[in-house]
């Protein structure tokens, strides 16, 4: 009887020892071995990631298109035979609503349930897994908009960190870029209008000093405009402006505003008022812009400063990019949303590969912030881990005329400033 007492015992406690092992390794964010001696979503053939974006929102805000972007990117890798023998298994992305708790859940899902080795894409604006991703060491690429993606070690911006701390770097190619549009920035000056948002008047402040790094003379920046809706009457807001460079207009407008209908409504106003200098913005590159013909009318003349190499480009990056899109989406329409989840895919295949065959979020995190560097027509380029604090300065500028986009200044990368 003391025999079978003992043994039973030992049965209890080896039972208790293991689970305490399977315990540990999922506070770990499964970052240990499994049975088979494979990391956490690694197996012999296989790589196994998904995404987190925006799908849809109550605002009707939407980066679902980063899906096919992603899922492009990982078919013509898979074609080429993976990576070190590794196809990579994409399942697909979660959608949080534009809430931060849906987002956060929705990485727990793809970590803890579906067993993913890293989150690629994300994008979405209020992405709330960041802690989670952190402390579990859990890589994750995307779209880093937010102050929840800087100063990580596990978070990766296609390209860097857009909301540096002061004393950090930040961009100044928007500025040298339509300085070499308007054939230099001696004697020319610009004005910021941004909304009242938090968002909105970051970007304000760091915009306007990118413009004032390359030369310009900023007369105005102007935050009072409210988040919500576009006013019933821009009269105020254009007369500001109208007069903000010694009385005259400033020959450059640079619009932080997030909405077509915003700058729609203060564009058509300053032509209304007679305003013949330069427009720009970050948003107005959007094919469903061309649907609208008011819209288009509107917006002709606007110079768009998108974050990658444009569509209309002849790069051979872009014709590979369209080529890859067509084979798994036939038709989709090249957007903004497409091309972030395009390229987050594309520095992820490229860490892996630098990686090795021995595979582990812990070798790739070390692979990813040991000094790695890479460069590609279609972003620019990315240095971790210093982009974890900072932009990479890199951009283009996309000009809609006529009711078509050309490229007005292909991508190009500049030197940051300290942000004051």
């Amino acid at each position: 009887m003391r025999r079978r007492t003992v043994r039973l015992a030992g049965l209890v406690a080896a039972a208790a020892l293991a689970a305490a092992g399977c315990a540990a390794e999922q506070r770990a964010g499964g970052t240990g071995t499994g049975a088979a001696g494979e990391a956490a979503g690694v197996t012999g053939t296989a790589v196994r990631v998904g995404g987190v974006l925006t799908k849809t929102s109550a605002s009707g805000y939407s980066t679902k298109d980063a899906e096919i972007g992603a899922r492009a990117r990982f078919e013509r890798a898979n074609a080429a035979g993976g990576v070190h023998g590794r196809k990579i298994e994409f399942v697909g992305a979660e959608d949080d609503n534009q809430d931060a708790a849906k987002g956060d859940a929705a990485a727990k899902k793809l970590v803890q349930r579906d067993k993913v080795f890293a989150l690629v894409p994300v994008h979405a604006p209020n992405f709330g897994g960041a802690v989670f991703l952190e402390q579990n060491g859990v890589p994750w690429f995307g779209w880093a908009t937010g102050p929840q993606w800087c100063g990580t070690r596990t978070g990766f911006g296609y390209n860097g960190c857009l909301a540096p701390k002061t004393g950090a770097g930040s961009q100044t190619w928007w500025g040298h870029q339509m300085a070499d549009l308007v054939g230099g920035s001696e004697g020319k000056t610009v004005y910021v209008q941004t909304t009242d948002s938090s968002g909105s008047k970051y970007g304000g402040k760091t915009i306007s000093q990118s413009f004032q790094a390359a030369g310009f003379t900023l007369v105005g920046l102007n935050s009072g405009l409210p988040a919500a809706a576009p006013p019933p009457d821009w009269l105020p807001y254009v007369n500001k402006i109208m007069t903000s460079d010694a009385g005259g207009p400033p020959d450059i407008v640079v619009s932080i505003i997030a909405g077509t209908k915003f700058n729609t409504g203060l564009y058509a106003v300053l032509k209304k008022a007679g305003y013949k200098g330069l427009l720009t913005d970050a948003t107005s590159y959007d094919v469903a812009i061309l649907k609208d013909p008011a819209t288009a009318r509107a917006l002709d003349g606007v110079i768009a400063a998108p974050m990658f190499e444009p569509f209309e480009s002849s790069a051979p990056e872009i014709t590979q990019l369209k080529a890859d899109v067509e084979k798994v989406a036939p038709g989709a329409e090249l957007t903004q949303h497409l091309a972030i989840g395009y390229w987050a895919a594309d520095i992820f295949l490229k860490v892996l590969e630098q990686t090795g065959r021995d595979l582990t979020r812990e070798k790739f995190l070390a692979t990813a912030n040991g000094g790695f560097t890479y460069e590609n027509a279609g972003f620019g380029r990315i240095s971790y881990p210093k982009d974890h604090s900072e932009p990479n300065g890199c951009g283009a500028l996309v000009e809609l005329e006529g009711g078509a986009f050309k490229v007005a200044r292909n991508m190009k990368c500049f030197a940051n400033v300290p942000l004051k």
